[in-house]
């Protein structure tokens, strides 16, 4: 297959499968992550009410995240995701006809979203381990541009659409749709050939919890930053996943909020496309410089929350935090062996997400207590504060992006 250099991945017939079914499955995710949010506030119209159907999705996801990178590891991901797709497209299903018929109480939709987070768990690590065993090492950063491409044109239109069905259908309506592409994805995903056991058959699941940890302890870079990150996603998920569509509804409306997120999506876009051409030497120090963009849109949120300010901020967050995306999976798929990535990528997933519910859960209590204003403004300064810390580490700064092997027939080796 003829293709330029930026688009070399396509060439391997399992990427193109797996592309596609991320491609369909995000489009459809990028309707249900708006219209969940305004369809739990139809039930109860409480942001702490809304924290607990979030809270009920992340806590089985942080649970579960070191048992599905085990799982990773030991079958094949293949099976691990055409299954995990499958059961997205029946818990998405339930809460959409809840949701269409008016049958909607929020402890279901809460079991519903717990059962979407242990499916999560088990589809994050074996989503991050298929791409090195399909594209050479010096194609994985275009890889993983590619896959961010996708995501990001998928979640430009998305939030949009997802906020006119909002307010003219119903949010039930948006969800189905991301029930119908989980099961167009999990058809895509059994088209896959991968191998169908990567770790030794005799080793106990303890045995590779162990040695998954000591994959991650190893390198400074990984913890350091998972660790920033269990306090910047913690913020992240309180101040503007949380509080700020309750925020939104009340000052700039449903649509604009949808426009809002949109935005953030063009500047992923933006970055993605960049980053399929241009080469980052440093990938995490100019990810994490990236990453402290965030900072802006959640400031202008507690400082005067108007359409076009927020746009630009947004369009600045989602362009920086693209930047840090991919460097961040790039270095784990060229710096962590192949046999251990999902189990290490667990880790990575515990560390960053495990904070999340508690932001969820403590942003109702806090707002109540100090004010919606005073609880955006110290998230944020706290948020941009820990980000700067991570680049005092000299193996966040200085860890390289590996050149591409020498040796011409090593299509699909590990480091």
């Amino acid at each position: 297959m003829n293709l330029p250099a930026s688009l070399a991945p396509l060439r391997d017939r399992d990427f193109r499968w797996f592309y596609s079914a991320r491609t369909v499955s995000l489009f459809g995710s990028s309707l249900a992550g708006v219209a969940l949010v305004f369809g739990v506030l139809e039930v109860s119209n409480r942001a702490g009410d809304l924290g607990i159907v979030l809270a009920a999705h992340s806590i089985p996801m942080a649970a579960f995240m070191l048992l599905g990178g085990v799982v990773a590891d030991r079958f094949s991901r293949s099976t691990v995701l055409r299954l995990s797709h499958l059961g997205a497209a029946l818990t998405q299903g339930a809460v959409a006809v809840l949701l269409i018929t008016g049958q909607a109480q929020l402890w279901m939709l809460a079991v519903l979203e717990f059962a979407n987070g242990v499916i999560v768990a088990f589809t994050f690590p074996a989503l991050q381990g298929v791409v090195p065993q399909v594209v050479p090492r010096n194609e994985l950063q275009q890889a993983n541009a590619m896959l961010a491409f996708s995501r990001n044109a998928a979640y430009i239109a998305g939030p949009s659409v997802a906020g006119v069905l909002v307010v003219t259908v119903g949010a039930g309506w948006a969800i189905a749709v991301d029930a119908v592409t989980y099961a167009v994805a999990a058809l895509c995903m059994s088209r896959l050939a991968l191998p169908t056991a990567l770790a030794a058959a005799s080793s106990s699941m303890l045995r590779d919890l162990r040695v998954g940890w000591t994959e991650f302890t190893a390198r400074t870079w990984v913890w350091v930053v998972v660790a920033a990150f269990g306090v910047m996603n913690m913020i992240f998920a309180g101040v503007w996943a949380t509080l700020g569509p309750t925020i939104a509804k009340a000052t700039i409306g449903e649509d604009a909020w949808g426009l809002v997120l949109s935005a953030e999506a063009v500047g992923f876009l933006v970055a993605s496309l960049v980053l399929l051409r241009v080469t980052i030497r440093f990938p995490l120090r100019a990810g994490m410089i990236g990453a402290l963009g965030i900072g802006a849109p959640m400031l202008l949120l507690g400082i005067s929350p108007r359409v076009l300010p927020l746009v630009a901020a947004a369009l600045l967050s989602g362009a920086g935090t693209e930047v840090f995306g991919i460097g961040w999976s790039t270095a784990l798929q060229e710096h962590v062996p192949g046999p251990v990535l999902s189990r290490v990528a667990s880790y990575d997933a515990l560390g960053s997400f495990v904070a999340i519910p508690i932001g969820e859960l403590l942003v109702g209590p806090l707002t109540h207590l100090l004010g919606q204003r005073t609880v955006v403004l110290a998230g944020t300064a706290i948020f941009v504060l820990v980000g700067l810390a991570t680049l005092l580490s000299s193996s966040v700064r200085n860890l390289e992006h590996l050149p591409a092997p020498a040796a011409t027939g090593e299509a699909h080796a590990t480091p």
